[in-house]
């Protein structure tokens, strides 16, 4: 059983969650312990009913992780099927606007996830766990979804495999996205609208969980993130670290080195982590999380679990959770769908608490300009939840040193976000 390493114990200076100078962190292998907690966040705070469900779903998950046929097909299908591995993009133009006067500054590179089937990293982990689910023989899927693109991923998996999918949409996310909703039921899932509560992810989740409970069986649950109990966050953490390897042994080809700097979006946090995980161990890395600051970190509106929440329990594991006096979840907001999340994987809480990653927040506003800038300067669309990560870098670039290596984690293309961006910036000539 692995259990956390940590090298050195230096914690971040407090923030306010904007910027911060850079400081020397920690380094860290993290790995949940044999309660399934990473130091105090994690764990499964789950009913009776569910605690041998999931103990069985930990030990088959580490079986299929040493079987070399699960992993041959594994790597197949990703290459074969989703397309990976995905390019380590220099953004050329985008690094020339960050240029200083004496024509120095930082190189930025983009890991291009948008460009897997089904145009996101969602994808990395749809393989993953419905290939687990399909060689322990289940005959049904279901999984959650905010912007569609969890859905569609899992939806083409299964149908890829022959398998039953049930989508669960908040009703809000539902009615916004006619298009993922289609596509989905051409790919022959069933999508189930969620009206209850907020109406958005968290319910989505929530109703999902409420289905697994119900027929444990035959069904598995495709969690769409490093949320829920135990052995959830890190199954999914580690169908999503090929993106970090990948990174990794990129950037060896294209300069003979490390980044200097990796950013990325974190709503709940897989595309995050699957970046972050390879170069935990690497103090001469830097970590940095951007988070959905919504309407102002000040505003109340906004989705920053980590710059601006509490510790508690939600859907299975403790993490970090935007909640009130008494504990319950408030309502949250982003421009992002799957941004608009109270909380976030234990994972990331565990990095913030022992100070190895950086987590700071960014509003609706500034994902606008990002999403419109990236598309003038390289010609590509990103989803909101990347402007959040590419809207930092105006914040970023001024502090780092000259020539350092920047990579910005592009985990999702931007045509499903066209209608919102419209209606916000004012295309009138592109709504529809």
């Amino acid at each position: 059983m692995h259990t956390l390493t940590v090298l050195s114990g230096h914690l971040s200076p407090p923030s306010n969650g904007r910027i911060v100078k850079p400081y020397k962190s920690v380094a860290v292998k993290a790995f949940p312990d044999e309660f399934g907690k990473f130091g105090k966040f994690g764990g499964r705070f789950v009913p009776e009913v569910l605690v041998s469900a999931l103990t069985d779903l930990e030990s088959a998950f580490r079986s299929l992780a040493a079987n070399q046929e699960f992993q041959r097909k594994l790597s197949l299908i990703l290459r074969d099927y989703a397309g990976r591995e995905t390019p380590l993009y220099f953004a050329e133009n985008l690094s020339n606007k960050y240029k200083r006067s004496d024509g120095e500054g930082p190189k930025i590179y983009l890991k291009r996830e948008d460009l897997n089937h089904t145009g996101s990293h969602k994808i990395n982990n749809a393989v993953g766990q419905v290939l687990l689910a399909h060689t322990l023989g289940k005959k049904r899927i279901i999984a959650e979804t905010a912007s569609g693109q969890h859905g569609i991923a899992t939806a083409s998996l299964c149908a890829r495999l022959g398998m039953e999918c049930v989508v669960y949409m908040g009703a809000q996310d539902f009615k916004r996205d006619p298009l993922s909703i289609t596509k989905m039921h051409l790919l022959g899932a069933e999508v189930r609208a969620v009206h209850s509560g907020t109406a958005t992810l968290r319910d989505a989740v929530s109703e999902a969980i409420r289905d697994m409970v119900s027929d444990l069986n035959s069904t598995h649950y495709v969690m769409g993130s490093i949320i829920g109990p135990h052995p959830y966050p890190l199954m999914v953490r580690e169908f999503q670290a090929v993106i970090g390897r990948e990174t990794r042994r990129q950037a060896m080809e294209k300069w003979g080195g490390k980044p200097d700097v990796l950013v990325a979006c974190v709503g709940r946090g897989s595309s995050a982590i699957g970046l972050f995980h390879e170069f935990d161990w690497d103090e001469d890395v830097r970590l940095i999380g951007v988070e959905a600051a919504g309407q102002g970190l000040d505003s109340g509106r906004h989705s920053a679990a980590l710059v601006k929440g509490e510790v508690g329990v939600l859907h299975g594991a403790m993490s970090y959770l935007l909640q009130d006096d008494y504990g319950q979840t408030v309502q949250t907001h982003s421009i992002s769908p799957c941004m608009n999340y109270p909380g976030v994987g234990p994972e990331h809480s565990f990095l913030k608490g022992i100070g190895r990653a950086e987590y700071y927040g960014i509003t609706d506003h500034e994902a606008l300009q990002a999403f419109e800038r990236l598309a003038r300067l390289e010609g590509i669309v990103p989803g909101l939840e990347t402007s959040h990560a590419l809207a930092y870098l105006e914040l970023l670039c001024p502090e780092l040193p000259d020539g350092a290596r920047v990579v910005v984690n592009c985990d999702r293309e931007g045509t499903k976000d066209l209608q919102t961006v419209a209606r916000h910036l004012k295309y009138p000539n592109l709504l529809f």
